[in-house]
């Protein structure tokens, strides 16, 4: 793929290197799969916008998992906003697109007009990836500190990973002739190549609380190309971040061309949950026949609701748990 070829960029992650200051990167651009997302719930503005940026990270993140594997991101906080938590389901095959399914939990009542990182307070930023059956899942974490969702997961990718690490997000509605108003994100993370001779670092960082940061993992010939190429960064406008008439190749050529950008296939992202009766009949699996009925309605069913994506499943209470007179759905 030339830098100059125009792709189908709407929902893509584009990754790229930049060779002659030894960076890796990718461009996100979404805009179906927030819709997808977020119609599923009715979020005040400052949950849609947390949510929005939360989906955009776990985009650009979860492009370098692989084939088969699961990351996720999660918030977890003492503020209004108590909990957002992010699924990316790498592709089953190449060529294929990956999942993205999000939802968050707050309280309504203590929700303000203020800035959206401002809904979250003392907590914590994790990231999860989960390799798959007889592996043990990976899990680091980090404080919620720096004033966005982005920042933490710079801090963590320092703190956890000791990898300098840089986003640039957009998001918000769009507001079209003809077109009805939606959601849109777009994104560029910076990354710079790991070094086999990397002395890990210790002690407090440069940041809040003491966290690491990218400029205190760097020095030297690495340190001047990690400043070079965020001060280019910095010039980039957030209509050409999120809008629909720059192409991520473009915008490469624009901010970077100086420094050798070499693009990759696009990965395609969509909107997409794993629910299924299967899966809520098996959760189900390990309770009693009486645990059962303290579960059924007064309409005699058993009830469950899918968080992510809004499913309801409706099942005869019969039918589930290890005591179950069925296992099929004859008796619904």
């Amino acid at each position: 793929m030339t830098l100059g070829q125009k792709i189908a960029w709407d929902d893509t992650v584009l990754p790229f290197q930049l060779d002659k200051s030894d960076m890796r990167g990718r461009v996100a651009r979404l805009d179906g799969v927030l819709g997808g997302i977020l119609r599923q719930h009715d979020y005040p503005a400052p949950v849609e916008a947390l949510v929005a940026e939360m989906v955009l990270l776990t985009a650009l993140i979860g492009q370098t998992v692989k084939l088969r594997w699961k990351l996720s991101l999660q918030v977890q906080s003492k503020g209004p906003v108590r909990m957002i938590a992010t699924d990316y389901f790498a592709p089953d095959e190449e060529g294929r697109s990956a999942r993205i399914r999000a939802y968050a939990s707050f309280d309504p009542d203590r929700i303000t007009d203020g800035p959206p990182f401002e809904q979250v307070g003392e907590g914590y930023f994790a990231i999860l990836i989960d390799q798959g059956k007889g592996m043990q899942p990976y899990q680091g974490i980090t404080p919620l500190a720096g004033g966005s969702l982005a920042a933490c997961a710079e801090a963590y990718f320092a703190q956890s990973e000791q990898l300098p690490t840089r986003f640039s997000l957009g998001f918000g509605k769009s507001s079209q002739p003809g077109v009805a108003e939606h959601w849109r994100a777009g994104g560029i993370m910076l990354q710079h190549m790991p070094k086999a001779s990397l002395h890990a670092k210790s002690g407090e960082g440069s940041g809040d609380g003491g966290l690491l940061q990218a400029d205190d993992l760097l020095d030297g010939d690495e340190g001047e190309n990690w400043n070079r190429v965020n001060i280019l960064l910095d010039t980039v406008e957030h209509m050409e971040l999120i809008g629909p008439v720059v192409p991520p190749t473009d915008l490469l050529v624009r901010l970077f061309h100086e420094e050798g950008p070499r693009v990759f296939d696009a990965q395609p992202v969509r909107f997409g949950c794993t629910c299924s009766e299967e899966r809520v009949r098996q959760s189900l699996s390990i309770y009693s026949a009486r645990d059962i009925e303290k579960m059924t309605t007064e309409g005699g069913r058993v009830t469950a609701d899918c968080q992510f994506c809004g499913a309801h499943y409706d099942l005869d209470p019969k039918t589930v748990g290890f005591e179950a007179e069925e296992s099929g759905n004859s008796g619904d």
